[in-house]
């Protein structure tokens, strides 16, 4: 059977997970999208090209990464109970089962060295069962310290009134879970859009005081990219993230609920003993009510003892999930925005109808652009090729001089004079408007993107008002592009300019020419 191929990036991520963040196979291919099988494909080949390492295979750019792992082919030619079978205590048992790496069977070993008249394996083994029937279906479930984070939106919002308008608008209420401890974190959000949906993690790292090796969110559209049963792939914004928290990101399969069990708890605990503490409360802005949230609502919830472990969430959590968490980093994540775009024959690409340069060897070439509030980076196969100030202001461009040919007229088969020959075809007044579009810029390659779109609003509107929009925004000292498209769209081109014939007058009380001589 052929393995299944993926994108460079994401083989990128098969080996952090699998050697940097130590997952199983099973776990790397949930995350990334393909089979366990594949995997081990992926690191069977690594091996046989000589890289073992995360730390070999993060310093190698995706091309590089591509040609080593996949070289073009070379061609070759029971014992009955008793009172003295002790019971041990279930409590202590199930929690024990939480930390890292401990298992029934060394429990019960343990239990055995203290007690040699104790329970056998098999008993030991049915009366912890027994146990867990009488637990809750998230209590129920060993997961080990440090290990799990679940992340949710509650579906149930918070009101808040605009002091400006009196009017009301709902916040969303993003719950956080930690899998050994339940220890619950909870804040508002304007939205459930992406940058809200991120900084949400931001806060329930921080709050948690570390990161798990494993966040587990609902396949929710801010967070996972298709809603697919087997193929969960995160968004690019969300996998970095998570590589920058060291993280993991494990979606839930789709009707499978007690993959999410521990989550869908956490929501029903913050309606109940969030939402509907504040139900009564009036609140102004998210400020107000996230600081509500926190100082009155979330230290409840977390010192509450909880009935059958008889231990708050906080108490577990310094003894579970604590110890085990990942430190967090130094820095914070910055949210960016992730887009593909490919490269003009002007050497730029558009990013909120702002234009940004590249090199102009990678003119047609695909390539991602990274936005922060502050920077825009262009990246070629991984490889960052581009960095620039992000800028707001509309059909501008910023171009790095380092990015231009030597000669302009010259570096592609397009040339200016190539340009409004072929807008001669159209007719004469598209060649000189489109000679005039060139004219203005500082660089002719700054205005193919405009001269091209003149000349491609012919294919939708014909030749023959393409000339007569072209004649009338030139007679009206307007050669750009949006006067062209405007006029095409408003049909001005073929409006026609009429001298209005003047009605005959007939009233009588009018005087006539003479009274003026």
């Amino acid at each position: 059977m052929a393995m299944e191929r993926l994108g460079m990036r994401s083989i990128h991520e098969v080996f952090r997970l699998g050697w940097a963040e130590k997952k199983s196979l099973r776990q790397v291919g949930k995350s990334v999208g393909i089979s366990p099988s594949t995997v081990h494909g992926y690191f069977s080949k690594a091996i046989d090209a000589g890289l073992t390492t995360w730390g070999e295979i993060m310093v190698v750019d995706e091309a590089t990464l591509e040609a080593r792992l996949f070289p073009p082919p070379k061609v070759v030619s029971g014992a009955t109970r008793s009172k003295k079978h002790l019971q041990p205590n279930w409590e202590e048992i199930h929690l024990e089962m939480r930390r890292p790496g401990v298992t029934l069977e060394l429990l019960w070993q343990e239990y055995r060295k203290e007690n040699p008249e104790g329970l056998g394996r098999s008993q030991f083994s049915e009366y912890y069962r027994i146990f867990k029937k009488k637990l809750s279906v998230v209590m129920r479930q060993s997961y080990p310290g440090g290990k799990w984070s679940f992340v949710d939106y509650s579906g149930k919002k918070v009101p808040i009134i605009n002091p400006a308008t009196n009017e009301i608008w709902w916040a969303e209420l993003f719950v956080g879970v930690l899998g050994a401890s339940s220890r619950t974190f909870a804040c508002a959000t304007a939205s459930q859009e992406l940058p809200c949906w991120l900084d949400c993690h931001v806060q329930m790292y921080e709050y948690f005081g570390g990161v798990s090796e494993l966040t587990v969110p609902d396949n929710l559209k801010s967070g996972v990219n298709r809603a697919c049963r087997y193929d969960p792939e995160s968004n690019r914004s969300y996998q970095e993230l998570a590589e920058h928290y060291r993280t993991c990101i494990f979606p839930t399969r789709a009707y499978h609920p007690r993959d999410k069990a521990k989550a869908e708890v956490g929501v029903q605990v913050a309606q109940r003993w969030i939402l509907a503490v504040l139900r009564n409360r009036k609140f102004y802005s998210l400020a107000e009510v996230n600081e509500a949230i926190r100082n009155e609502c979330l230290e409840k919830i977390n010192n509450k003892k909880m009935r059958h472990l008889g231990k708050s969430r906080n108490e577990l959590w310094e003894i579970y999930d604590k110890p085990h968490l990942k430190p967090l980093p130094v820095c914070r994540y910055e949210f960016a925005s992730w887009r593909r775009a490919t490269l003009n024959i002007d050497y730029h690409v558009e990013l909120d109808h702002h234009y940004y340069s590249a090199p102009y060897q990678l003119v047609r070439e695909e390539v991602w652009l990274r936005a922060t509030v502050n920077t825009v980076e262009i990246f070629h196969k991984g490889r960052r090729v581009a960095s620039h100030l992000r800028s707001f202001i509309p059909y501008k461009a910023t171009t790095d001089s380092t990015h231009m040919p030597e000669s302009h007229r010259n570096h592609l088969e397009w040339s200016p004079s190539r340009i409004i020959q072929w807008a001669g075809k159209t007719g004469s007044q598209c060649s000189l408007l489109v000679q005039k579009i060139l004219e203005s810029k500082r660089h002719p390659e700054l205005g193919y993107r405009s001269a091209l779109g003149v000349i491609r609003l012919g294919n939708k509107y014909g030749n023959d008002r393409l000339e007569k929009a072209c004649a009338k925004a030139i007679a009206i000292d307007s050669p750009v592009y949006r006067t062209v498209q405007s006029i095409l769209k408003t049909r001005a081109d073929e409006a026609t300019e009429e001298v209005p014939t003047p009605l005959p007058c007939t009233a009588e009380n009018v005087r006539g020419s003479r009274y003026y001589h």
